[in-house]
Order: C-alpha cells, then structure tokens, then sequence
C-alpha cells in the first residue's frame, strides 16, 4: 500500500501541477511532495502504541529490529523522527535537495531491517511478514525516488552569477 501512495501522490500532485500550482510543476517537485506524504504515514507507524493492532504499531517496527542493533525500541523512535525531517525537508525547496540525500541514506540504513523482518517472518500489523521479494524492490524506489527528487534539486538550483570589475 506505501508504494502507492508514493506512486499515486506523485501522479496527483503532478496533475495539480499540469492545472497550474507551480509547486508541483515537475515530476521531481510532485514525487518530493508525495514521498513527503509516504513518509508522514510510515514514520506515524514507529509512534502508535502496541494497543492499536489495527495498523503498524512501534511493536511491530521493533520486531523489524536486527538483533544485532542495541537498542532497538530507542532506533525505532529514531528512525521515526528522521522520516518525519525527511518529510518536512522534502517540501520546502531550500532543503529538498539535502532531505533527498538524507532519506536516500537513511533508505539503505533501513534496509537490513527489511531484510531481518522478511527472513525471520515477522509479522506486521496482525497479518503476515512482507515477503523479501517485494520488500527489497520497495526499498529500491524509495532511494531512486530520493536520489532523484535530491540530483534534480540540485540541476534546478539558481546559480550565483560572478560580477567582475
């Protein structure tokens, strides 16, 4: 379901920008907003208690944990504060190309605990562990979708003009 919102967000918010709201007036610019929404709900997840078993919950993401990292629940709130700057980052074009750069590395930081939770099967919000086959490809567009949104940013920079005597 995340993949879509990033994917859906980014094809609505790009038509946003076709019927003329210049925030969203390039691919690039859509998908940092969208990826901006994606975020807001995953890192929601690393915040609502374990009571609530109807949605990821910080239970869950602890369980996603590697045993090799100490202090998971402590990573958990972590990571989750990170998403949200990441977000915030994302839509305000003075420091999207930064957030871009930011997430890209948080994405691959974040990626031995996708694999942890496929392999161990940890489940996830009551149902089943995502298999790694999709979990690995989601990973993938989430740091492409970074990279690009942080490399198009940095293309679309105003560049100081030199005055000389």
């Amino acid at each position: 379901m995340i993949p879509l919102v990033l994917i859906l967000g980014t094809v609505g918010f790009r038509a946003l920008g076709a019927l003329g709201v210049r925030r969203f007036a390039t691919w690039p610019q859509a998908a940092a907003h969208a990826m901006a929404v994606m975020l807001l709900l995953t890192a929601s997840a690393h915040f609502v208690p374990a009571s609530v078993t109807v949605m990821p919950n910080h239970a869950d993401m602890v369980r996603m944990v590697p045993p090799f990292l100490p202090y998971a629940d402590a990573l958990v709130y972590l990571t989750g504060v990170l998403e949200l700057l990441g977000a915030a980052g994302l839509v305000i074009a003075a420091t999207r190309m930064l957030a871009g750069y930011a997430l890209a590395a948080l994405f691959v930081g974040l990626l031995p605990a996708n694999i942890h939770a496929a392999v161990a099967q940890v489940p996830f919000a009551g149902g089943e562990a995502t298999p790694l086959w999709q979990r690995i490809p989601e990973q993938i567009l989430y740091l492409a979708v970074a990279l690009w949104v942080a490399l198009t940013s940095r293309a679309a920079a105003p560049v100081k003009e030199e005055v000389y005597a």
